[in-house]
């Protein structure tokens, strides 16, 4: 067998144990192999987490500007939703892969258990907003009478069962906290072939189900997820991966463990919330402008959403390796896993900023045919794609922070980098300037590219390293 032939070999042997969910030591051997081994099914998991919001977006689209408007200001409104789902997210993998990697499964088993009890108490509140104030929200966001009335049953929907949204992104943190990358790739695969299947029937009808416009693509959203959340919860407390949670684990509560993840969770959500907050923002300058640059801007941010959201993946590989393996005592290889896992997410990142940079156009136009809209979204993805090269370590190192139990450094970051430059920027350059939507467009630019210089000046310093958890 030739040299070339044998690395083709080993290659697509790691990719398919990778997807088989072969056991591995993410801790010795090949760091190579270990990066593969997690970061091709995490990728994936996060294609078909973005895969959900554009094909909601596909479909809706055929509803008009106000509908897609609608559902765009929902997309901001839930990042409330997303915000807890991620910073917890943040605390469960940095707890779950520092228990893995001490060898202490009984531990790494009460994280989860703990877990899922805290997402349940803090989902209620958001839940009632949701289905008790579902017109009123939109209005706060600017939302014309025609996007409110268009998409308030979505709205209702999609906020009402956060609790779904929220387990989802939890339970999938434990797998891959854990390693057990290719379990949170299965429970996505599934929950959006769900989706894909109920979208077109529930939004326009058929036979005997009625056509529920905008609302119908929320409900098929719930239910796929919903299904999601079920087999996650089977798995675990079968013990069918690395982590068992135990009934105990899930009827008890454990003020200790419970205080650490509310500890490191709290901060992981203002993380969260400084960054997705900063689109609320965003999503209100740009209101000004009325709905063919909202519907423009929303098809663009699903898009960027698609492309980013794998990058995601990458970095949370990233996290778990370098959670794993201070865990066992081996900050060096920690450190290694974050610059290897970096340069592989710029090189994606970069031919994705050259496509969006050099044909934008056909991309928005699956989605609408209207000119107006298809003009503002590509100028979108021209101008956010541009710091992509940037991005693509920015993302991996602050998931890196976050695996080491680190919240509080991105915190700063994205504070920094939103607040202090992509807000005041974008509104004195749209409004005040008079440059339009591009002129925010380049806000975002910026505001991405400082946000990549800080982490990366903020990684080499190695305080990570010392984090307790």
């Amino acid at each position: 067998m030739s040299l070339t032939s044998s690395r083709i070999s080993r290659t697509w042997h790691s990719i398919r144990g990778s997807l088989q969910g072969e056991q591995r030591d993410y801790t010795s051997g090949s760091l190579g192999k270990a990066i593969t081994f997690l970061a091709i099914p995490m990728v994936l998991e996060m294609f078909m987490q973005a895969v959900f919001e554009v094909v909601d977006v596909f479909f809706v689209a055929k509803l008009g500007p106000d509908a897609v408007a609608g559902v765009g200001i929902t997309g901001g409104l839930q990042t409330i939703v997303y915000a807890v789902a991620v910073g917890l997210g943040m605390a469960v993998t940095a707890t779950v892969a520092r228990r893995i990697g001490e060898r202490d499964p009984e531990g790494a088993s009460k994280a989860g258990g703990q877990s899922i009890l805290l997402s349940l108490l803090i989902s209620l509140p958001i839940m009632t907003l949701g289905v008790v104030f579902p017109r009123e929200l939109l209005q706060l966001m600017g939302a014309s009478p025609e996007a409110v009335e268009a998409s308030w049953g979505y709205c209702a929907v999609t906020i009402g069962f956060g609790a779904v949204t929220l387990l989802l992104f939890v339970l999938n943190a434990v797998f891959r906290g854990a390693g057990d990358a290719y379990i949170a790739m299965r429970i996505l695969w599934l929950a959006n072939g769900i989706n894909i299947l109920l979208d077109p029937i529930l939004i326009f009808g058929l036979g005997p189900i009625p056509a529920l416009g905008a609302t119908g693509a929320a409900v098929a959203t719930v239910i796929g997820r919903g299904v999601g959340v079920a087999l996650q919860l089977r798995i675990l407390t079968r013990g069918s991966g690395r982590v068992a949670v135990h009934p105990r684990d899930l009827l008890r509560v454990d003020s200790r463990v419970l205080a650490r993840l509310t500890r490191l969770s709290a901060t992981g959500i203002l993380q969260f919330l400084v960054s997705t907050a900063s689109w609320l923002g965003m999503l209100r300058i740009l209101a000004e402008f009325g709905s063919n640059v909202l519907a423009g801007y929303t098809i663009a941010i699903r898009i960027i959403i698609f492309t980013l959201l794998p990058s995601w993946g990458m970095g949370n590989a990233a996290a778990t390796l370098v959670g794993q393996n201070l865990g066992a005592g081996k900050p060096d290889r920690a450190e290694k896993s974050v610059w290897v896992t970096g340069f592989s997410n710029m090189i994606f990142l970069g031919f994705v900023s050259l496509l969006f940079m050099i044909r934008p156009e056909p991309l928005i136009g699956i989605f609408t045919s209207q000119p107006e809209v298809i003009a503002i979204g590509a100028d979108c993805l021209r101008y956010v794609s541009a710091s992509y090269l940037f991005l693509a370590f920015g993302m991996v190192m602050i998931q890196s922070f976050n695996g080491a139990g680190d919240t509080w450094t991105p915190t700063w970051i994205n504070f920094l980098g939103y607040w202090v430059v992509q807000i005041p920027l974008a509104y004195g350059l749209a409004i005040p300037l008079g440059m339009g939507a591009i002129g925010a467009f380049i806000a975002v630019t910026a505001a991405q590219g400082t946000l990549a210089v800080l982490a990366v000046a903020a990684f080499r310093r190695g305080r990570w390293k010392q984090q307790v958890v």
